[in-house]
């Protein structure tokens, strides 16, 4: 037999028994169906659930809210007293020359701070406390999004490995009937060249569909830095439906542009806070160093315009509360917009890819059949043949088009509208 042939031979057999799931006879099993069943399958589940645990980011996170968590405990301290040491006619010339009539006052000083500064100022702390665990949620939601689009491209490399082999099969199949029809003198030596060469290209495609298959489980494999010794079912990839109904958004980047928003608010009160001046209260004791007498020595001191003085800052502080509060605004429809351009794509991919499973596809096998049927009694020519498998891989292999883009805009609708924020915030409190 041609290498070639028996090549090509042997992988129309592996495609036989396995995408055409052909049953093999009683108390046998092809030692390739053994083999893929001892290896555990991989859901999207199982793939985003050893993405979250791994999540290498992570530890920054856990600085940051350390150094929120310290922002806070710093924010609930309150104005450290003084004390002072002051000495009065220390030198001079005449009767107050050294220490002849000193007199030193030990004071203590502290400031009292008024229009609830401390709370203000903790209120602050504790929304960008939320801020930070709400970036945290986003990054990871990134995270599991990339994931579900690695996912999504393993199962396309996946379903374009069965187009491949298909291909292969039928190339395999035409050059076989060829070279029968060129030994009986019935088609010229050309016909026989041309169909090897068809086959030929029809292997080397399948073993690059086989290498990228391997790629892109090894790139799925790499966000949980596991091995890729896991077997993907196509049902999912293949048994898709047009989505009935806008899903709705539960994502954290509203929850963040309102957190920020009321960082905002926080630092208007802080800074509203600053207005009122906060007074000074002193108490000491005086010794006098002629006659060696003491005495009690009380005052206090309060700042003057600390209003005035602080009205660019509470107007700044104003401003970007109202810039919050217009992106809030702008995101939300943004975001609704954009779900529902994406729903819309989803629907007309979903149809598209029924159509052509439905419509296109049986036609086309059809037309093999018949066309192969034809060329067998020589009614039509080999590049008749040719034509209606190429048109065949052709409408298989745009459905796998078709059903990759309608996965990976699945996996981004899914981050619009957090589908995976439970995930994401379980597997943060549990490492937390």
């Amino acid at each position: 037999m041609h290498p070639l042939l028996r090549r090509s031979h042997i992988a129309g057999l592996f495609l036989v028994s396995t995408a055409l799931a052909a049953t093999p006879a009683p108390g046998q099993t092809p030692p390739a169906a053994v083999r893929e069943s001892e290896l555990p399958h991989l859901s999207l589940t199982d793939a985003l659930t050893r993405a979250a645990a791994a999540d290498s980011g992570h530890p920054v996170t856990i600085a940051r809210l350390a150094a929120a968590e310290a922002g806070l405990r710093q924010a609930d301290v309150k104005p450290s007293p003084a004390l002072g040491l002051e000495l009065e006619n220390f030198a001079g010339s005449g009767p107050y020359s050294l220490f002849n009539r000193t007199e030193a006052t030990l004071s203590y000083e502290r400031t009292l701070e008024r229009a609830d500064k401390r709370e203000t100022r903790t209120g602050r702390a504790q929304a960008e406390m939320a801020v930070v665990r709400l970036r945290s949620e986003v990054k990871r939601l990134d995270v599991l999004r990339d994931v579900q689009i690695a996912y999504a491209e393993a199962l396309a490399t996946e379903a374009e490995l069965l187009v491949a082999e298909a291909r292969l099969v039928s190339a395999d199949r035409s050059f076989r009937d060829i070279t029968r029809r060129v030994k009986s003198a019935r088609d010229p030596l050309f016909a026989g060249s041309r169909a090897e060469t068809l086959a030929a290209q029809a292997e080397v495609d399948r073993d690059q569909a086989l290498d990228a298959a391997r790629a892109s489980r090894a790139a799925l494999a790499a966000w949980w830095g596991g091995s890729d010794d896991f077997t993907l079912k196509l049902d999912t990839f293949f048994g898709v439906t047009p989505p009935d109904a806008l899903p709705t958004a539960d994502t954290p980047e509203l929850a963040l542009l309102e957190a920020e928003r009321d960082v905002a608010i926080a630092a208007v009160k802080v800074e509203q806070s600053h207005n009122v001046a906060d007074p000074t209260l002193r108490a000491g004791l005086r010794y006098f160093g002629q006659g060696g007498d003491a005495a009690l020595v009380v005052g206090g001191s309060i700042p003057l315009g600390a209003r005035s003085a602080n009205r660019a800052n509470v107007e700044r502080a104003q401003a970007e509360r109202n810039v919050a509060e217009g992106e809030i605004a702008g995101a939300k429809v943004i975001q609704d917009r954009e779900i529902v351009r994406r729903f819309a794509r989803l629907r007309a991919l979903a149809v598209e890819s029924e159509r052509i499973r439905a419509e296109v596809i049986p036609h086309a096998v059809r037309s093999v059949e018949q066309v192969t049927a034809g060329f067998n009694k020589g009614g039509f020519e080999y590049l008749d043949v040719t034509e209606a498998e190429r048109a065949l891989a052709q409408a298989r292999a745009r459905r796998v088009e078709v059903l990759r883009e309608f996965h990976t805009g699945l996996a981004t609708l899914d981050r619009l509208t957090g589908k995976h924020r439970a995930l994401a915030a379980t597997h943060s409190q549990e490492r937390r």
